[in-house]
């Protein structure tokens, strides 16, 4: 049976390799392949056009979400800005995000502003403000894949910060706030901001370091690389004076003139004319009240102290041939510690208004020199280095430009003496 087998197969394999070439059969079995191919081909390109669809709305999208998330985030600081002034942060919120072209109401954006936040980190912190801006994204290259279009959602919390203790006023002045030589300068839970619309307005230079909770300015920052800034850094309007509703009593008369000590003395309030000048180991108290410097310098050099608690310097008719109105040197000690209270309170230091703008100031006792209260010098060119190291101190620097010329510390731990708020910083928290 096997054999029988064999041999037809044997005579089916002569008669096919004798007949004839059919090309028919060829060409058809070789336009069905071609039509599998074609088949395939159709099927992996779908495939192919809808992944690189995908990817192209996938960057649409992306970008997209980077817009809304720039409105989110502007809309947020706006609102805790606006807030601060009155305005409702919805309204607030809403304003700012249709500069950004996200329109509450229109191509199905929405725009949301909770004050608390409902969500996150900050819920139920009133004084934090939380945006959520939404709107649907369109698909383009990948409505193969469904023709509903893509939510994108994004979300920021913005609160203020808390106030500045070092303030430079001037709108125009190059290196507004600096550093000089190579000190380190701490604002212990404070902020830093310069008035100034300068390219340098804040510069830390050389191997000077500054550091703060938030650095702000606005204009823009030179050696940024030597700051530190907890909170980050921030350009915004200008900051009003925090004091310019402070007026000193007026006086009259001189209750001494040209005063120069080496001696332990207390001192009365009243009107020093000439200035008032302490030498070699002088030891000066002041007893509480306002102090006029008139017409000359106040000069603590040497081992000199000068001290007193509830006190106010005010310095009026400043030296004009260069010296600076007030000159604390290194080896001096200084602490005092201004008003609670009355028509000076919580200023340790104030310069009159009147005198030119760059009159000279140098208070520079280092690590011996505290100062509770503000250094007010509105058109003062000042010079500092001074203060503790520590965050529990209360002190404020409020000049025309501020140069720190050694190593300081200030600090706004200032609630007994009625500081006035440095204009809060705002910045993103979520």
């Amino acid at each position: 049976m096997m054999r029988s087998i064999r041999k037809i197969g044997e005579m089916r394999r002569r008669k096919d390799a004798s007949a004839p070439w059919d090309g028919r059969a060829h060409l058809s079995l070789l336009s069905d392949t071609r039509g599998a191919i074609a088949v395939m081909f159709a099927v992996g390109a779908s495939i192919l056009i809808g992944a690189v669809g995908v990817a192209v709305d996938v960057g649409l999208w992306e970008a997209a979400h980077r817009h809304l998330q720039d409105a989110a985030d502007s809309a947020a600081i706006s609102a805790v800005v606006g807030y601060e002034a009155g305005v409702n942060v919805t309204t607030q919120a809403e304003a700012l995000t249709a500069s950004y072209n996200f329109v509450n109401g229109v191509a199905g954006t929405t725009v949301t502003a909770n004050r608390p936040p409902l969500s996150g980190s900050q819920v139920g912190n009133s004084s934090a403000v939380e945006v959520i801006v939404s709107q649907p994204q369109a698909r383009f290259f990948s409505l193969i894949f469904g023709r509903q279009p893509v939510i994108e959602s994004v979300r920021a919390v913005a609160m203020q910060t808390s106030s500045a203790c070092i303030l430079a006023l001037d709108k125009t002045a190059v290196d507004a706030v600096s550093t000089q030589g190579s000190p380190i300068v701490n604002a212990n839970g404070c902020s830093i901001y310069s008035d100034s619309n300068s390219s340098s307005s804040v510069n830390a230079g050389g191997s000077a370091s500054l550091s703060a909770l938030q650095i702000g300015a606005v204009g823009g920052f030179s050696g940024q690389s030597d700051m530190t800034a907890t909170k980050g850094f921030y350009h915004g309007g200008i900051l009003p004076d925090p004091y310019a509703y402070v007026t000193p009593p007026s006086f009259s008369g001189c209750n001494q003139n040209n005063f120069t000590t080496q001696q332990t003395v207390t001192l009365s309030p009243g009107v020093y004319c000439g200035g008032m000048k302490l030498t070699a180991s002088a030891n000066v108290t002041l007893s509480p009240g306002i102090y006029y410097i008139d017409g000359g310098p106040l000069s603590v050099s040497g081992s000199a102290a000068l001290s007193g608690s509830g006190v106010t310097l005010v310095f009026v008719n400043c030296p004009t041939n260069g010296q600076p109105c007030a000159n604390i040197n290194g080896g001096a000690t200084i602490n005092l510690t201004a008003p609670s209270s009355g028509p000076t309170a919580g200023i340790a230091l104030f310069g009159d208004r009147n005198m030119p703008v760059g009159t000279a100031f140098s208070l520079t006792g280092g690590a011996n020199q505290i100062i509770n209260g503000v250094a007010y010098f509105q058109k003062g060119a000042l010079n500092f280095a001074g203060g503790g190291s520590s965050a529990n101190g209360c002190s404020q620097v409020v000049a025309d430009t501020v140069t720190f010329v050694g190593n300081s510390g200030l600090a706004i731990n200032c609630s007994s003496l009625g500081l006035a708020n440095i204009g809060s910083l705002p910045q993103l928290v979520e």
